[in-house]
């Protein structure tokens, strides 16, 4: 029985023309999808960069095999430490010459601030003055100047044991060339420092003792 039975002639014939129809489409649609899916699967060549159907360049995958391209981390890198400058002491000052605890640049000169006595016990004029002269000159601390009654043997530098006097005595003493003993009685009461008592065996600049 066929799928036109029972219909009228008319009908029968329209209905063969639509089945035409549709064959003829069914076949055009057919050869225009064939077509298409051809130029869709066209490769793309390496190296190339595919672009979409509005021109913008996609992103390309990366090469098989190859890693995953990754950001670096940030390196931290610590702060250097700054070291707080040591700041050196201050360098001690030399002691000034002839003031009492502070030692000069040398032996002598630190006990140059003691005071020193010049008496004359020779008949030679002046003597006592130039000596005195001759003291100051070297940074000596002189305060008195006179003569001496008696009769000594040799110019010597008196001082009182165990203080300051003695050790300016001698190095008083070592520096103009002549002696340093302890006061005797006579001269042990008389005010504080160095006495010096000259004879005429004193010579003026003369430090060599000669």
């Amino acid at each position: 029985m066929s799928l036109f039975s029972g219909l009228s002639r008319p009908m029968k014939a329209a209905g063969l023309a639509l089945v035409g129809v549709a064959v003829i489409a069914a076949v055009i649609g057919g050869i225009t999808l064939t077509s298409g899916g051809g130029d869709s699967d066209t490769a793309t060549p390496p190296g190339t960069t595919p672009t979409s159907s509005d021109g913008a360049t996609q992103p390309s995958s990366p090469a098989p095999g190859s890693p995953p391209a990754s950001t670096p981390p940030a390196s931290s890198s610590a702060p250097p430490s700054s070291a707080p400058a040591s700041s050196a002491p201050p360098s001690s000052q030399p002691g000034q010459t002839g003031q009492p605890g502070q030692p000069g640049g040398d032996q002598q000169a630190s006990h140059k601030w003691v005071t020193v006595r010049v008496y004359n016990n020779s008949t030679i004029q002046g003597l006592a003055e130039q000596a005195a002269k001759d003291f100051r000159a070297s940074g000596w601390n002189v305060s008195e100047v006179k003569g001496y009654p008696g009769r000594l043997p040799e110019t010597v530098a008196y001082y009182r044991p165990g203080t300051d006097e003695e050790a300016a005595a001698k190095a008083l003493a070592l520096e103009f060339g002549f002696r340093a003993e302890p006061r005797f009685k006579e001269i042990e009461n008389i005010g504080p420092g160095v006495i010096v008592i000259l004879t005429k065996d004193y010579k003026a600049n003369d430090k060599d003792g000669s």
